[in-house]
């Protein structure tokens, strides 16, 4: 069973870069069809996936973030990271890393998968923007 923890500070001061990892156990990230994502859900709003990390490498954002974050991953590690630039207080939000098969990617919405506990989700850490 793939099992994900997440680890990161929970509070970053605005105009500074949020850093978070996720390491994967039970599983590997270069696992075929499996999609590694970054998602986060803001205070009173709906999940909003970040981006997400394919088995070959290949990175898709969100474009309203694109601009702003990076995602990478460390094979020899079985983990991969988010940074977020330019943070400010609308960043603020639980972050939650998740590994998706490909067969529920793009069969169901992001909010029906964290519902249905669908997939393998990291614990959620609460990231503040604040000075």
């Amino acid at each position: 069973q793939v099992q994900l923890q997440e680890s990161g500070p929970g509070l970053v001061k605005p105009s500074q870069t949020l850093s978070l990892t996720c390491v994967v156990f039970g599983g590997s990230i270069t696992a075929i069809n499996y999609y590694w994502a970054w998602i986060r859900q803001p205070p009173g709003k709906g999940l909003e996936q970040i981006g997400y990390i394919g088995a070959t490498g290949r990175v898709v954002y969100n474009p309203s973030l694109k601009s702003r974050t990076s995602i990478s991953r460390d094979s020899s590690k079985n983990q991969f990271t988010l940074q977020l630039n330019s943070v400010t207080p609308e960043d603020t939000a639980v972050y939650y890393c998740a590994g998706i098969p490909g067969s529920l990617w793009g069969t169901w919405s992001i909010r029906d998968l964290r519902e249905r506990n669908l997939g393998s989700w990291g614990q959620g850490t609460q990231v503040t923007v604040s000075s």
